[in-house]
């Protein structure tokens, strides 16, 4: 019965927070793509056994499902050229419906992973936008009714070079 207590005490209280953190930053409610990235990032990065649902061997056939579950063709970027060979990737629930996220990793082990959510209004906003959750660096941006959010621990001037190349790539229908 107490741990139950501390469980709801500690659900009511992160509800709370995250009410007064919005209360306090409007656009917190409307920039979730980066918090929603970076937690995706945490919670499958690190996993070494299924770090994504379908590995990039193959490949056609991840593509073809995660394109027919976001109703668009969703491609992963290729940044081979930076160092960087894509792992595999996975959906995820997200707002508007699923999310595509794609892992990729250079030869040292490091972990990046290219998050895609459609949003439910068009954004004027353009460029990228950059947010720092605990130890993941976030760059997003916004492309004809796309979310995208590239996110790894590794320094900032390197994850805008690699969100540059990504977003070069990345042509959605």
């Amino acid at each position: 019965m107490a741990a139950g207590l501390v469980f709801a005490l500690g659900l009511g209280g992160g509800w709370y927070g995250q009410q007064a953190y919005q209360g306090a930053h409007p656009m917190a409610a409307v920039d979730s793509l980066p918090r929603q990235a970076a937690m995706a990032h945490v919670v499958y990065s690190p996993d070494i056994q299924r770090p994504v649902e379908i590995a990039a061997e193959q490949e056609g056939q991840m593509v073809a499902w995660l394109s027919r579950r976001m109703q668009s063709r969703i491609e992963p970027p290729r940044l081979a050229q930076a160092g960087y060979e894509l792992i595999g990737g996975r959906l995820l629930p997200g707002n508007q419906g699923p999310v595509a996220q794609f892992m990729y990793h250079d030869a040292s082990g490091q972990r990046m992973t290219l998050y895609v959510a459609r949003e439910s209004a068009p954004r004027t906003d353009n460029g990228f936008h950059f947010a720092s959750q605990g130890p993941v660096n976030v760059y997003y941006w916004w492309s004809k009714g796309w979310g995208y959010a590239l996110s790894a621990g590794m320094p900032r001037e390197r994850l805008l070079s690699l969100a540059e190349q990504a977003q070069r790539q990345i042509t959605p229908d």
